[in-house]
C-alpha cells in the first residue's frame, strides 16, 4: 500500500508533526516477565477491534487538528497477530486525517512464530516499512526460561525474513539472566550482530510487580546477577555493540547512526504523539496547553466505552508546568544526546537552566555523571549506569515510577 503524499483535507507541510501508537493487546500466552497490558484471548472479534481502533483514530485526530503524521508504532500485546488488512486500514485512515511525512516510518512489533513470521509480507504489503521482532534470545534453554512460545530456529528464520522483506528491522535480546557471565553474553551477543539490521533493542531482565517472575524469585526459584555482575553485563553490551558499530542512543536501544528508531525518538523529545487502543498513552497539544491522556486498559471495558462514546479514554488532563519540565528531563536524560536546549526553550519557554538546581548540576557534574555543555544536558557513560539515582536528583517531584519506564525500539 502506498500511503497519499498530502491529506485529503488540504493541510499545510508546515504543520506541527504527531506520531501514532496503536495498542493491539491480545497475546498467545503471558510472559513470565511482562508487565505490559497484554491479555490472552481464546476469540477476537477482529471486525469489531477494527471498527472500534478506526472510531478512537478519528477521535483523537479531531482532538490533535491539522498535523504532519511523522511516524505510526504499533505495540502490544503482539500486533503481528492482528491481521494485515486492518493494519492497512488503519494506515489509510491516518493518512486521510493529516498530512504524511515524505519519511513515514511505521514500525509493527512482532513475535518470531512460524505463523506470524508467514504474513510479514502482507505488513509490508499493508505499509509497514520498519519491524521490530521481539526475539529475546538465540538460545532455546534462555527461551525456555523465559516463557517464550518459540524457539532459536524460528527466530533466526524470523529474523532472516525480515532481512529479506525490509529496509529496516530491529530486534529485542533480554540479558542479566540467571548465572549469565560476561564473557557468554559477549558470545550470544556477537553471533547476535551477524543477524542485526540497523538496530538492536537489548533489555536488563527486570522483575517487575505482578508478574510471574515476580512471586517466583520472591519464592527463590532463581537468582538474578548482583548490581555489580549486572553493570559488568552493562559494560560488555557496550563495549561489543561500540566495536560492531552499534553503539547506544538510548539507555536500552542500540543502532548504526541514522537507524534509531524515530517514534521513540520523537516522544523522548517530548513531541506530541496520540495512542489509541487499550491501555494506550498519549500526549497532545491543544489550544496552546499540552494534554495527558490514557486509554481504559480492560479490552472488553475499552471496547464497550468506544462503541458508546467513540473512543475509551479514562483520562486526558493538562500537563502542569512542573511535571512538563520534569517529563523532558526524564524521558531526555535516556537519550545519550541528553535534554536539548534549544528543544527545552521550544517546549517550555524557559532556559534549561530555569528548571535545574544548579547546585545538584555542578556536584553531579563533578561526580562525572553528567554533562551541560552549549547545547545539552547528558548523563555521561558512569550516569547512565546509575540512570534512576540521577533523574531522581535533577527531578525530585516526579513520581518514581516515571524513571523507569521502558519501551521497545
Amino acid at each position: 500500500m502506498t500511503l497519499p503524499a498530502t491529506p485529503r483535507n488540504g493541510a499545510a507541510p508546515e504543520e506541527r508533526g504527531v506520531s501514532l501508537y496503536v495498542h493491539w493487546p491480545f497475546c498467545v500466552a503471558k510472559c513470565p516477565y511482562c508487565d505490559f497490558n497484554s491479555h490472552v484471548e481464546s476469540f477476537v472479534d477482529e471486525a469489531a477491534w477494527q471498527a472500534a481502533l478506526l472510531d478512537e483514530l478519528d477521535h483523537y485526530a479531531a482532538v490533535a487538528g491539522a498535523r504532519t503524521l511523522r511516524t505510526v508504532f504499533f505495540g502490544g500485546g503482539t500486533p503481528s497477530l492482528m491481521p494485515p488488512r486492518i493494519v492497512g486500514n488503519l494506515l489509510e485512515r491516518a493518512a486521510r486525517h493529516w498530512t504524511v511525512a515524505d519519511d513515514l516510518e511505521t514500525t509493527l512489533e512482532a513475535n518470531p512464530s512460524s505463523a506470524e513470521t508467514s504474513k510479514l509480507a502482507d505488513f509490508r504489503a499493508a505499509g509497514i516499512n520498519r519491524l521490530s521482532i521481539g526475539v529475546q534470545s538465540f538460545s532455546d534453554a534462555e527461551l525456555a526460561f523465559l516463557g517464550r512460545a518459540h524457539d532459536a530456529a524460528e527466530g533466526r528464520r524470523a529474523v532472516e525474513a525480515a532481512a529479506r522483506l525490509f529496509d529496516r528491522y530491529s530486534f529485542d535480546l533480554i540479558y542479566a539472566l540467571p548465572g549469565q557471565q560476561p564473557g557468554q553474553w559477549r558470545e550470544r551477543l556477537r553471533t547476535a550482530l551477524n543477524l542485526a539490521g540497523d538496530h538492536l533493542s537489548l533489555y536488563q531482565l527486570a522483575i517487575e510487580k505482578g508478574t510471574a517472575f515476580f512471586a517466583a524469585h520472591r519464592e527463590g526459584a532463581f537468582e538474578l546477577p548482583d548490581d555489580d555482575d549486572a553493570l559488568g553485563l552493562m559494560d560488555a553490551t557496550h563495549a561489543v555493540t561500540d566495536a560492531a558499530g552499534y553503539p547506544f542512543y538510548e539507555v536500552s536501544n542500540h543502532a548504526v547512526p541514522g537507524g534509531e528508531c524515530r517514534h521513540n525518538m520523537l516522544s523522548w523529545q517530548g513531541e506530541d504523539y496520540a495512542g489509541i487502543g487499550p491501555g494506550a498513552h498519549g500526549r497532545i497539544e491543544v489550544a496552546g496547553v499540552r494534554h495527558a491522556t490514557e486509554q481504559i486498559p480492560g479490552p472488553a471495558a475499552w471496547l464497550a466505552a468506544v462503541r458508546a462514546n467513540g473512543h475509551g479514554t479514562r483520562m486526558r488532563v493538562p500537563v502542569d508546568r512542573a511535571s512538563r519540565l520534569d517529563e523532558l528531563l526524564i524521558t531526555g536524560l535516556r537519550l545519550v544526546s541528553g535534554v536539548g536546549r534549544s528543544a527545552f526553550l521550544r517546549a517550555t519557554g524557559e532556559p534549561l537552566e530555569a528548571r535545574l538546581d544548579m547546585e545538584v548540576v555542578a556536584a553531579l557534574e563533578q561526580e562525572g555523571l553528567v554533562r551541560l555543555d552549549d547545547d545539552a544536558l547528558k548523563a555521561t557513560r558512569a550516569g547512565m549506569r546509575c540512570l534512576d539515582s540521577l533523574i531522581a536528583a535533577l527531578a525530585p517531584t516526579a513520581p518514581p515510577e516515571a524513571n523507569t519506564a521502558r519501551t521497545a525500539g
